[in-house]
């Protein structure tokens, strides 16, 4: 397996080319930095996931690719502009944002939620139409809730309501979608469920996904592309199959594991060693 961790400055010597690109942001709250010197492209048509330990910068990092915060130093550019060069409509019609653990209001309905993305595609003098309705209709028949249309958001499970959320993303119709920690507090057969969602988004709408998760073994399932976060650094990014070992594990998590390949999938798999395997 080829080992391609790379010291920190040496990722921001040159500037990525793609439609999505961070050129040397430093960003932080406050006047302590977050996220120091990071330079990165998302992959075009790709599914791209950002890993790394808590605390580490990993949803900075994520609300600054989409504008939500400003960095201090460096840029944001969305086809080779400054991201901020856009008004709020025009970069939600280009860029969705799933935020960690979204809220609806109370008693919202399910159909209505979803509709929500049809917003930045409406005028003051024609605020919907036949158009948006087949668009919500199909962006619930595509992610399978259309049978929950007329329930409120609050009374679905985790895993639909999070099914909800990536419908009101495709209505948005955008083919950029970032998305934060998207399985946070899912069982696993559910995380996997929107995980699977995720990747047909990507691999039959042909969207550009960048996503923020925790589960090292998710990361390397479902990903195309990993961007290595360890103390506000990007330490490595590339194919997760071949960028993610032993030795990063530990360098970058602590973590004393094994790499061994899933028997039915050939996928690389992160075994953690226990005392009892210790030797």
């Amino acid at each position: 397996m080829t080992q391609t961790t790379v010291h920190p400055r040496e990722l921001t010597q040159s500037v990525p080319t793609g439609r999505l690109v961070a050129d040397g942001i430093t960003v932080g709250y406050g006047d302590e930095p977050v996220v120091h010197d990071v330079s990165l492209c998302v992959p075009d048509g790709k599914v791209t996931t950002i890993i790394g330990p808590n605390g580490c910068g990993k949803s900075t990092l994520l609300r600054t690719l989409s504008r939500l915060l400003s960095p201090s130093e460096g840029s944001v550019l969305l086809d080779g502009a400054p991201i901020g060069s856009r008004s709020a409509k025009q970069l939600a019609r280009t860029l969705a944002l799933l935020p960690q653990s979204p809220l609806a209001p109370e008693g919202l309905l399910v159909r209505d939620l979803v509709g929500r993305g049809r917003h930045p595609h409406q005028r003051w003098f024609q605020q919907w139409s036949h158009g948006d309705e087949e668009v919500v209709t199909e962006a619930m028949r595509w992610t399978g809730i259309l049978d929950l249309a007329d329930r409120p958001v609050d009374a679905l499970s985790g895993g639909q309501r999070q099914r909800v959320w990536i419908a009101m993303t495709l209505a948005q119709d955008t083919d950029l979608v970032l998305l934060d920690e998207p399985t946070t507090y899912l069982d696993l057969a559910h995380q996997v469920d929107v995980l699977d969602l995720v990747c047909r988004l990507n691999r039959e709408r042909g969207a550009t996904v960048a996503m923020v998760l925790h589960d090292l073994n998710l990361a390397v399932r479902f990903s195309d592309h990993v961007v290595v976060m360890c103390g506000g650094h990007v330490v490595a990014q590339g194919d997760p199959a071949e960028i993610i070992d032993a030795v990063l594990l530990q360098r970058v998590f602590g973590l004393d594991a094994d790499m061994v390949a899933d028997p039915r999938t050939g996928i690389p798999m992160v075994v953690p060693r226990g005392q009892k395997t210790r030797g």
